[in-house]
Parts: C-alpha cells; structure tokens; sequence
C-alpha cells in the first residue's frame, strides 16, 4: 500500500557516555527503552523512545497500572511487566536474540543499535532490518557477523552503552520507590504460565484446579477473549483471590486485538495473520499518522478507507478504532479473495497496490515486508 511504516522510527540521542550509576538513578537506562515500545503499544506512550524515565515515562506506567488494577508505583516491576503481555518481557540480556525474536529485549537491542548510528526500526520485532544493522555493528567491533546476539556480542553491546538489569526497572523518584516496596512487602507469592499454541482459559483452569471466572478474575481478562500465545498469565496458589475492579480503558492492546479477532471472524480471514499484520504496520497504535497520510491501526491511505467503504462495505465508516479496523480487515480479505487466497501476493498487494502486483509482480522491498508479517504470524 506504501512505503513500510515504522513504528517509532530511528531516534538518534546524542549525549554523555553513561556509567552504571547514572542510568540506574536519572540517566538512560536502555532497558526503559523496552518498557516505552511496551507503552506506546497500550497507546499510553507518545514521546521518543529516549531511555529515559522522565515525566511522561512514569506518568504512563501508573496510568497502566491503574488499567491493570496494579498498585501505582510507577515501578516496572516482574508484575507490571507480566500484564503487558509478550511485550513486557524478557529483560535485555536474558536471552541469545536471533531473527524472528520478539520482545522487550529486541526493543533494546534495536534502541542500543540506533545509539551507535545504525538505522533500524524499534518495533520489538528481530527483523531483516535489525538483522542487517546486528551484523553492521558486529563487523565494526570485530566480531563473527553471524547476526546472532550472543554472549560475545551481548559483552560487546554493554560495554559501550552500560544496561543494567535490574530486578525492578525504576522510572519513578525515591518517594515512589518506597511506596512500591511497601506494596512489594505484602504482596502474595504468585506463579506465572507462559500461554502456548493451543491452550484455552478452561484448559489452564482444569490444570491448575481453579475456575474460569478466578483465573480471568486474576489476570483481568474477559473469558470470551481469545488468549495471545508467549502472554504471562498469574496462577493461584492461595485459596482465596480478592478480585480487582479494572477501569474501563480506551483502546489498549486487548482492546484492539479484540476488534482485529472480530472482523477476522467477521470477513472468514485468519486472525494470526490480520493481527500480525496490523502490528507491523502500526503496533496497534490507532493514534499513529504516517508521513504520507497513512492512519489508524492497520495504517490506512484515505483512498483505501474510501474504497473499502464505498465498494466493500457500502456504507458510511466512523474514522475511529473500530472503522480503521473493520476497512482494513474487509480490503484485506478483498485482497486474499482476488489472489485466490494466497497469502503472500495479498500481502504484497497490501504493500505496493494491488495493480502494481499483476503488472509488475512482487517489488523486492515488498517481498521482505510479506516475510516479516508471515513469520509474526506464528507468534501472534
């Protein structure tokens, strides 16, 4: 459809050369880079992926936290981090990184590599683009450009940019910080099930013999929503779980895949693949307005909005989530019906227009998009 949109683009930050120190009080920190992708994905987020704590930092993790019916510390901590699904976790340096990763820690990586003047997009997603930018950097510190980031290149990167790893990521001032261990203190011990491929609410309520309504209560899901493989759930081991009220939030990332999960449904198009798609092209930020006019969650030209519209729908569409949403999944499907269901030359279509792929095939910036979006797929 156009030009691959980016999420946050290259933020180039010139500054001082950090020491341990600094970036665990009020410096950088780059694991905070993870925890901003994370919060400009839940729409709560909109300043530069700077590694900073700052104002609007901290002012987004409380407003999270408050959403998820967690105590307002303003701390990033293992359970903040939990309710933000695959984006919340794991801390930079806790695993080797190959492409196809997804994650906070690819956050990181591609923050750190965007400090050393590589241009990569900082998507949470190991992708051609990060690949190339690894093996650039690793090719400049003399090491095997294998595009792996292992424990040599992992020593390499923290040697230049110091990254603390921390139990706690703190983006809040030390009066915060005792509020938060006061909560700490009296939290009750709980396990965590990462969600796989397959597994229901009332499969996991059977093994871990509870129910349903307390496994939803506990996470704050709703029971008829589906589950997102790679989400950390909570698990109970005391007998009793007060529930939290949760408030009403306006277009989180379980508000958004619900209406990618709906018009999926709706139009007969695979859901692993409309969410997929929709977090490259947006990372589910119906807010984002790209360069070209692009608009909403699955980035949307406003000839698209109309076609889909006027000759797809054939009626009027609000320009809200739910629209941008319903007219990008119906053009979509229209795609995938044209190519006769291949998913490829659909996306392909999507990318660079539909007649520029029967006249001239597919472009090869495209073809790197299509095989991004389909290897996202398995893991949405």
């Amino acid at each position: 459809m156009r030009l691959r949109l980016v999420l946050t683009g290259a933020v180039l930050v010139v500054g001082m050369a950090a020491t341990p120190a600094t970036l665990a009080s009020s410096g950088r920190n780059p694991q905070i880079a993870g925890l901003q992708v994370a919060l400009r994905a839940q729409g709560l987020y909109r300043g530069p992926i700077d590694a900073i704590s700052g104002p609007e930092t901290v002012a987004a993790v409380r407003t999270f936290q408050r959403m998820e019916g967690l105590p307002v510390t303003g701390l990033a901590d293992s359970r903040t981090r939990a309710a933000m699904g695959p984006l919340g976790g794991p801390l930079f340096g806790a695993r080797t990184l190959h492409r196809g990763a997804f994650g906070w820690d690819v956050s990181v990586l591609q923050y750190l590599l965007v400090r050393q003047g590589i241009s990569v997009p900082i998507n949470a997603y190991y992708d051609r683009a990060t690949l190339h930018g690894v093996r650039l950097m690793q090719e400049r510190l003399h090491l095997r450009t294998d595009g792996v980031v292992g424990p040599h290149t992992f020593a390499a990167l923290v040697k230049r940019d110091p990254v603390p790893l921390p139990h706690r990521i703190s983006v809040a001032s030390q009066h915060s910080s005792h509020h938060a261990s006061r909560h700490h203190r009296h939290r009750t011990p709980t396990s965590f099930h990462v969600v796989r491929a397959g597994e229901t609410l009332s499969g996991l309520a059977r093994r871990y013999h509870t129910t349903v309504a307390r496994l939803a209560r506990m996470n704050h899901l709703d029971p008829s929503h589906y589950l997102l493989i790679g989400t950390r759930l909570r698990v109970p081991h005391v007998r009793h779980v007060t529930a939290t009220r949760v408030a009403q939030r306006t277009m989180s990332v379980s508000s958004v895949r619900w209406l990618l999960d709906h018009w999926s449904a709706h139009y007969g198009v695979n859901h692993h693949l409309v969410r997929a798609l929709a977090w490259m092209e947006s990372g589910y930020n119906n807010a984002l307005v790209s360069s070209v006019g692009a608009r909403g969650v699955m980035q949307l030209l406003p000839s698209t909005f109309r076609f889909s519209e006027n000759v797809l729908i054939k009626h009027r569409l609000r320009h809200n989530a739910n629209g941008n949403v319903r007219a990008g999944v119906a053009y979509l499907a229209h795609l995938l019906h044209d190519f006769h269901g291949n998913q490829r030359l659909a996306l392909a279509g999507w990318y660079q227009g539909e007649g520029a792929v029967r006249k001239h095939g597919v472009y090869k910036v495209s073809k790197t998009f299509v095989k991004d979006v389909l290897a996202l797929e398995k893991r949405m």
